[in-house]
């Protein structure tokens, strides 16, 4: 009987160790199907080897072309691996040929750059009873960076303080990190005050951003003030964009009607929400 035992426990032993090496061959081939443990070369003449996935983290290294680096893992635009030397770290998709580059077909996976508009001493447009139009593209643009930054999305903030920027700072910084998304919040204003109401969607490179002007916009429907619509607009922070972009006017602040709206704690989470679900609806399709 002991003999007997010994056997089914040899035997037993024999089969998880069949099993663990068949796991493992299993996680190999999918590594290496879904782009991980692939040994890949730099294409961009330099490349920075940070220690997290983002642009904002510290530089370790400076990889140079045609470096050999093994891939171990993705996220955002970003991809931790390992050079020839066995230093890790962290270095950008868009260093390496497209066809190793991140797949971002999800919110939680997506990089987006939320732009409120004006700021510092540009205080943008006013309301009738002297209210500044940056004080408000600020709140909205920050209950969607809550709300996004909650879904595991990489947001950056062209402002998160009442300061000036630069619109070419702005589109600026959307470039350097390869943005999925640009996003800039405004508030609109007619030549003669209460005399326009509503939300526009606006868009400059139609190839690349009427897609996703319209897949926002339709998210307005039920807003408290009529859509305008989607329409081409020449604005700097959209135009000079290389990634998908839009700006949106989300009612106009010299409105008496749309005041009553933008103001409201309400409205700004129901912008905020709509975006969002905007936003997912984007990158499902």
């Amino acid at each position: 009987m002991k003999n007997q035992n010994k056997y089914f426990i040899y035997k037993n032993r024999r089969n998880l160790f069949l099993i663990a090496i068949v796991i493992i061959l299993v996680i190999i081939l999918a590594a290496k199907t879904f782009g991980y443990l692939q040994q890949v070369l730099i294409m961009t003449p330099r490349t920075s080897l940070r220690n997290g996935p983002g642009t904002e983290y510290s530089r370790k290294s400076t990889l140079k072309k045609d470096q050999r680096v093994t891939i171990i893992r993705r996220k955002y635009h970003w991809i931790y691996v390992k050079d020839a030397t066995n230093n890790f770290g962290w270095i950008a998709d868009w260093s390496l040929a497209k066809n190793y580059r991140n797949k971002i077909n999800n919110v939680a996976n997506a990089t987006i750059v939320i732009d409120p508009g004006h700021g510092g001493a540009d205080s943008g447009a006013l309301s009738t009873t002297g209210k500044m139009e940056k004080t408000y593209t600020l709140k909205v643009a920050r209950k969607v960076v809550a709300k996004l930054r909650a879904k595991g999305t990489k947001v950056y903030m062209t402002r998160n303080s009442n300061k000036y920027v630069g619109l070419s700072d702005r589109s600026a910084l959307s470039n350097r990190v390869h943005a999925d998304v640009f996003i800039s919040f405004h508030f609109d204003s007619s030549p003669v005050a209460n005399d326009a109401s509503g939300v526009t969607t606006y868009y400059y490179h139609k190839k690349r951003s009427y897609r996703l002007a319209k897949t926002i916009n339709s998210e307005f429907n039920t807003l408290n003030l009529d859509n305008r619509g989607v329409d081409l607009g020449d604005f700097l922070v959209i135009r000079d964009n290389k990634f998908p972009a839009i700006l949106l006017e989300m009612g106009y602040i010299n409105s008496d009607r749309d005041f009553l709206q933008i103001k409201s704690n309400s409205y700004q989470n129901t912008i905020s929400s709509d975006v969002v679900t905007g936003l997912t609806k984007y990158f499902e399709n």
